[in-house]
């Protein structure tokens, strides 16, 4: 190998597991405390401006630095050394190479100045001004974000038993309907599960909020939405719809913990705030299949429309194949809406009859019913 050439990083004999990733200052000060050396590690979007000098003295020999800000001279040897260094890129309103998922403190900070402001909405934005202009660099940068909030979100669900909680988003604050998915959000978290949802408004927000109230008692949920009621929906004005979530969370801190994995793609539907962590996605696909593959212990679907339709049967054909394991619970909420309306469980019984996947759906009449029936398919 010629001298100038920097050594690549091996991939067959130095996989990148999760132990060897640094995410934040303090592990990386950790690691060159405990080793001296940054060796195979893999360190991702941590401010090092202010550590020239382990930067300069640690064995950097095939270790990955990923959208790492660093002194110039520091950049230099690191790669000389062996290291490969992805810049950090300036002008993006989002960070491709982000360690964790968001916080709704994140994605909606500068809300006082109106939701345009937000990172949320200027992250939107530029994804509408970059996605069909066919920007080779565009695209691999919505697929590099994408690639490591699915990471980000994977360990922080390790281990957990995760319910996923599907409806629409047109579900109104201050209808029967959303307190019921409230409540249903809040018995799940009772129950020790995770509750997952799409992360926008309607059904959604409802399932977060109800996980968010469950360590208060009864009567704060009650409150909660008449709260909430005051403005019933995103529209005409997300930055009221949001604000109004904060007044909540600011009444009642310290709030239960769930997950919402919403997209940018549709640009009408907004994150909700009542999701601890939210992974948002560019591609919908992908975030779709995500959260469902997640949903280990079973999915809830609220009735919806055409989006919650596409979300049975994208859970239904693993299920039906087995390709992610054994079936996991599929409870479908309202019996008129499912059977009537939009007649989605008589294709899946027929899916389902002969199959494992037989005894792992379930069709109830109310909400209130769901999780006696995930209990009852082994959610």
């Amino acid at each position: 190998m010629d001298s100038t050439t920097p050594a690549q990083p091996d991939f067959q004999s130095h996989h990148a597991s999760h132990d060897r990733e640094i995410e934040s200052l303090a592990a990386f000060d950790k690691v060159v405390s405990a080793h001296g050396t940054l060796a195979h590690y893999r360190v991702q979007a941590v401010d090092l401006t202010g550590r020239t000098d382990a930067l300069m003295s640690a064995d950097p020999e095939g270790a990955v630095f990923l959208g790492c800000p660093m002194a110039p001279e520091a950049a230099a040897r690191v790669a000389a050394a062996g290291a490969l260094v992805f810049p950090p890129i300036p002008g993006l309103p989002f960070e491709p190479y982000r360690a964790h998922v968001y916080s709704p403190v994140e994605l909606y900070a500068s809300l006082d100045e109106g939701y345009d402001a937000t990172p949320d909405a200027r992250a939107y934005e530029w994804f509408q001004r970059t996605k069909a202009d066919g920007d080779v660099f565009a695209s691999m940068l919505r697929a590099i974000h994408d690639d490591a909030v699915s990471d980000a979100v994977d360990e922080l669900l390790a281990g957990s038993r995760v319910v996923g909680v599907m409806g629409g988003h047109a579900m109104a604050r201050g209808t029967s309907a959303y307190a019921g998915a409230a409540r249903l959000g809040r018995e799940l978290a009772r129950a020790g599960f995770t509750v997952a949802t799409g992360g926008g408004p309607g059904a959604m927000e409802a399932a977060n909020l109800g996980a968010y109230a469950a360590p208060f008692d009864d009567g704060m949920l009650e409150d909660a939405l008449l709260l909430l009621a005051e403005v019933a929906s995103f529209t005409p004005s997300i930055a009221d719809w949001a604000r109004s979530a904060f007044e909540v969370r600011d009444r009642w801190p310290g709030g239960g913990a769930s997950v919402g994995i919403p997209t940018w793609f549709y640009g009408h539907e907004p994150p909700n705030a009542f999701a601890a962590h939210i992974a948002k996605y560019f591609a919908n696909a992908t975030r779709e299949d995500g959260l469902l593959a997640r949903s280990n212990a079973g999915v809830v679907f609220l009735p919806g429309a055409a989006g919650t339709v596409q979300e049975v049967f994208d859970n239904a054909t693993p299920n039906y194949y087995e390709s992610r394991g054994e079936p996991t619970p599929m409870v479908l909420v309202d019996r008129a809406h499912w059977t009537e309306k939009l007649p989605a469980w008589p294709l899946l019984t027929s899916l389902a009859g002969g199959r494992t996947m037989e005894s792992k759906i379930a069709l109830v009449d109310r909400i209130e019913e769901a999780p006696e029936a995930l209990k009852r398919l082994g959610g």
